[in-house]
């Protein structure tokens, strides 16, 4: 489905749950929407306090950008949050449950949440938190780096494709505003099959950059062939179990394009083992895993890499 272009006169409030890379990012596209930030996109603070924070961003093209955020504080959530219209989730796959119910008692009824996150299962741990509101999912291929805490660089474009997942549709002046203002975003009535197609790549790439310490790059060497096929071969088999037919000749075709393309890069798993912090493969691979019991499917390739991922971790310092 094409981008919607459609001027917004009057901005939605919109609240960005995660000041992380690509929650930065995400405001800082947003942001071109407002003018000015005013009290219509915000960021969620941790602080008691309310504050506004200088947000540095460094774009493809070199141009570096400041705005002026605000954050809001614990004090203000009950006041604040309530005309929150869309909540964008922009934690780690592992904080998400945590992170969303710390302020759900906060929000309205009616405010839309979107889940934009690495890696899936988190959508159905938050089912029975949200009780009756609406629920969409998205993905996100482009790149940014958290050059210190405020100030974050685009390091590559990528495709954002969002689409609901329960309940009622984003209302077209929010979607327009999404869509109109993150580069290259699309909107997909079915964006389940199009999180599972990204999970292919993920299970793939992310644990073998981690394990061997390697760049995406590296992977197109024969001597991981096996392991990339026989990894997308469970999923593939794993999402039919769950009602969604993924074509594996298209899956592998583009985890090689995507190994290719990012060939200097390193993943966000190879990242996080890097500098000892917490990985989402229980969002990635674990989430092959928790399928595929659901259905009693052996997934031994995704088990013994989600189980080394594990050792590393465990071998971190204090």
């Amino acid at each position: 489905m094409p981008s919607i272009s459609s001027p917004q006169t009057t901005p939605r409030q919109i609240t960005i749950l995660g000041a992380g890379a690509i929650g930065q990012l995400i405001y800082h596209q947003l942001a071109k929407a407002y003018q000015q930030t005013g009290e219509r996109l915000n960021f969620i603070g941790k602080e008691a306090h309310s504050a506004v924070i200088p947000l540095t961003f460094s774009a493809l093209d070199g141009k570096q950008f400041i705005r002026h955020a605000k954050f809001i504080g614990l004090e203000d959530y009950a006041l604040q949050l309530a005309h929150t219209e869309l909540l964008l989730v922009c934690v780690k796959a592992y904080q998400v449950k945590a992170a969303l119910n710390s302020v759900l008692p906060y929000l309205s009824a009616d405010t839309h949440i979107l889940l934009l996150h690495n890696g899936m299962g988190p959508h159905l741990d938050v089912q029975a938190d949200i009780v009756n509101r609406s629920l969409s999912l998205g993905t996100t291929s482009q790149g940014a780096l958290r050059v210190d805490r405020y100030h974050v660089k685009q390091t590559g474009a990528g495709l954002t494709q969002l689409g609901p997942f329960i309940g009622a549709e984003l209302n077209e002046e929010l979607k327009a505003l999404l869509l109109s203002n993150i580069d290259q975003s699309t909107w997909h009535t079915d964006i389940l099959p199009l999180l599972w197609q990204k999970l292919a790549i993920n299970v793939a790439i992310n644990p073998l950059t981690a394990i061997h310490d390697c760049p995406n790059g590296e992977l197109a060497k024969s001597e991981y062939r096996d392991t990339i096929n026989r990894a997308v071969s469970e999923l593939v088999e794993v999402a039919s179990a769950d009602g969604l037919t993924l074509d594996k000749t298209v899956l592998m075709e583009r985890v090689y394009q995507v190994i290719g393309l990012t060939a200097q890069n390193f993943s966000s798993m190879h990242q996080d083992v890097y500098h000892q912090r917490q990985t989402e493969i229980d969002a990635i691979n674990g989430f092959v895993l928790k399928r595929a019991k659901a259905h009693h499917i052996p997934t031994p390739v995704n088990r013994a890499l989600a189980q080394q991922i594990k050792q590393l971790e465990a071998k971190y310092t204090a």
